[in-house]
């Protein structure tokens, strides 16, 4: 689910308004292991006291799309635990699941029918448990895809709950009575839903087109749903509900996961009056009002359901860490999911106000400095998570791109990812430059978002197509020539296959980054200071530690060549010889100084200062 950033982009546009060669490209299939319940993953580095949190690289997997190990055309369990020697050989330190839970797959997971089960096509609770115990033998922790919100139209919670207003789980749901169709003032998208003389009660729109509101002629009520009318909002004004929830979640934590991304989660509560969100302006690809959001989402009751999860996860051992689906306006509301300066909300609510703003973005210098300068010395010390890339945008290197660019912009991409001093939050097959693919004919669409929006809106199938392993059938991802999505035609030279031979690929900067981010004392735990900072082409900056480490950034954010002179001196650092660590740019490998330095177009240059 995405929040990002208008309501009219669904899940594509922010709602802030809104990746030495691999060591072998699959793994045997193991012998089924014991149930672990000790946490999977080693510390990155205990001897640092830090979490492990704090150094991660974060990898998410779209289940259906990593590694399909029983031939059906979708990717499972098994398929995961195949490629630990992949996720290990790249230096990931957690992944991060899509929603693998029982579900009818109305949005694809997003709607769970029973959280506490594996979706038979996906596997078994033992295929779960075979990950975790694969993931700990290859220090890769597991984090779920934790959907609160909402549930499944098909969970029993919800079968109930619609059965009658007497019963006990009526109450777990939004339900309204609405209004009389002949009130006055009604909008539009209330008139169209007349049911037994009653309308919605307000103008809300649903992220995925239409009234919010769906009628239930058994009891005569209508039911609240954010997203499709098959994803039922839960009442999180019940204090059942909440329990209900924490134990689905104390339920994994039991089973050894590290923690939980919380889906959607800033849209827990609605304003209790229903009142009428203001208008913005135009109409969204389903021809809805635009609307805001202020009584619909990050309404100030969610923090304490958020501050009371955090001590609940805090009982378990191992730093279990939670993660949010947060699309904010600016970084004082980012600084509110941390818990502010009292620490006690989310470990590392997703900063989307620098790597997610639209389907056509720019590589902005001036808001690249001034976002990263305000995240460093804003949110009252707390872990910055930085994010480009996740299954409900247009993959960045695409958004960024210019066409002609696009690998060096996406390398210029994960230099910064990697390289500041924040949580890396990265998604699958960004570390090979595979591009968006988006459905061209709306018979082959099958997000739910594409399906009742196209043709304005083409869905999310374009950033979830298959991993792409190697040249050969299907990728490498299944031995089935019918995939739940097709392979782009890109996979014949974008893969891991192929780019693990490439000393200047995608893939080996990836790892390249990565190795450096977790081997440098400057990029691990080293202040980071901005340079040259009225220069709005080239973005640079130091991390420098008080020992005296220190590694210079320097990123040409134009398809021109930039000359820059950088001086380190008002960071504390002296020396004045420098030694480059990583550079897509051949010209660059050897130079020696800060001065007079000519980066070609789009080049990242990455130096330890002598």
């Amino acid at each position: 689910m995405d929040l990002y950033p208008a309501r009219q982009r669904l899940c594509r546009s922010a709602r802030a308004l809104r990746r030495s060669a691999i060591t072998a490209l699959a793994v045997a299939a193991i012998a089924s292991l014991p149930l672990t319940l000790g946490i999977a993953g080693a510390q990155t580095n205990p001897a640092s006291g830090d979490p492990w949190w704090k150094h991660a690289v974060v990898y998410e997997i779209y289940p259906r799309s990593f590694q399909d190990s029983n031939g059906d055309g979708v990717g499972d369990l098994n398929g995961i635990t195949q490629r630990m020697g992949y996720l290990q050989g790249l230096g990931v330190d957690a992944i991060w699941i899509a929603p693998m839970y029982p579900s009818p797959q109305k949005d694809f997971g997003y709607d769970i029918s029973d959280y506490e089960a594996v979706d038979p096509q996906y596997g078994t609770l033992a295929d779960f448990d075979k990950l975790v115990a694969e993931g700990k033998k290859h220090d890769v922790r597991v984090v779920l895809d934790m959907v609160l919100n909402h549930t499944s139209d098909k969970s029993q919670w919800f079968i109930d709950s619609a059965s009658s207003r007497t019963n006990p789980k009526h109450d777990w749901y939004v339900w309204n009575d609405g209004i009389a169709a002949d009130s006055p003032g009604l909008t539009a998208i209330q008139k169209k839903n007349e049911h037994e003389g009653k309308v919605p009660p307000n103008n809300w729109v649903s992220i995925f087109g239409g009234t919010p509101w769906e009628w239930v002629p058994a009891v005569h009520q209508f039911y609240y749903h954010e997203f499709e009318k098959e994803q039922p909002d839960l009442n999180w004004r019940n204090p059942v509900v909440e329990k209900a929830c924490f134990d689905a979640m104390r339920f994994w934590l039991d089973r050894g996961v590290a923690g939980f991304r919380l889906d959607a989660i800033p849209t827990l509560f609605e304003d209790p009056q229903l009142r009428n969100e203001p208008e913005t302006g135009g109409t969204n690809a389903y021809g809805d009002a635009n609307v805001s959001d202020i009584y619909t989402s990050n309404l100030p009751e969610v923090h304490d359901v958020i501050r009371r999860m955090r001590a609940m996860v805090a009982t378990y051992p191992g730093d279990r860490v939670l993660i949010g689906e947060t699309y904010l306006p600016n970084t004082a509301e980012l600084d509110k999911w941390y818990g502010g300066e009292a620490k006690d909300e989310l470990q590392l609510p997703m900063d989307m106000l620098i790597g997610m703003n639209g389907d056509h973005a720019k590589l902005d210098v001036a808001k690249f400095r001034q976002h990263l300068e305000e995240v460093q010395t804003q949110v009252h010390g707390s872990q910055p998570l930085i994010v480009f890339d996740n299954h409900d945008n247009m993959r960045a290197i695409d958004r960024y791109g210019d066409g002609v660019h696009n690998g060096d912009i996406n390398k210029l991409l994960a230099t910064m990812l990697f390289t500041t001093k924040a949580t890396a939050l990265m998604y699958y097959g960004e570390e090979l430059g595979m591009p968006t693919t988006v459905p061209t004919r709306k018979e082959d669409v099958r997000d739910p978002t594409g399906l009742n929006g196209w043709p304005k809106e083409k869905g999310r199938d374009g950033e979830r197509t298959p991993m792409q392993w190697t040249p050969g059938p299907q990728a490498g991802f299944s031995t089935n020539p019918k995939t739940w999505l097709p392979i782009p035609a890109s996979y014949k030279t974008i893969n891991v296959a192929v780019e693990s031979k490439e000393p200047d690929s995608q893939l080996e900067w990836f790892k390249k980054l990565i190795e450096l981010r977790r081997t440098s004392s400057a990029l691990r735990d080293g202040k980071m200071t901005m340079l040259d900072t009225s220069n709005n082409d080239v973005l640079s900056y130091v991390r420098s530690t008080g020992s005296g480490a220190a590694v210079v950034v320097a990123m040409n954010c134009t398809a021109e060549a930039k000359t820059i002179s950088l001086d380190v001196s008002g960071a504390g650092v002296a020396g004045t010889k420098v030694k480059t660590l990583a550079t897509d740019a051949v010209s660059l490998k050897s130079t020696s100084t800060l001065t007079n330095v000519t980066l070609p177009p789009f080049a990242s240059w990455v130096v330890s200062v002598e």
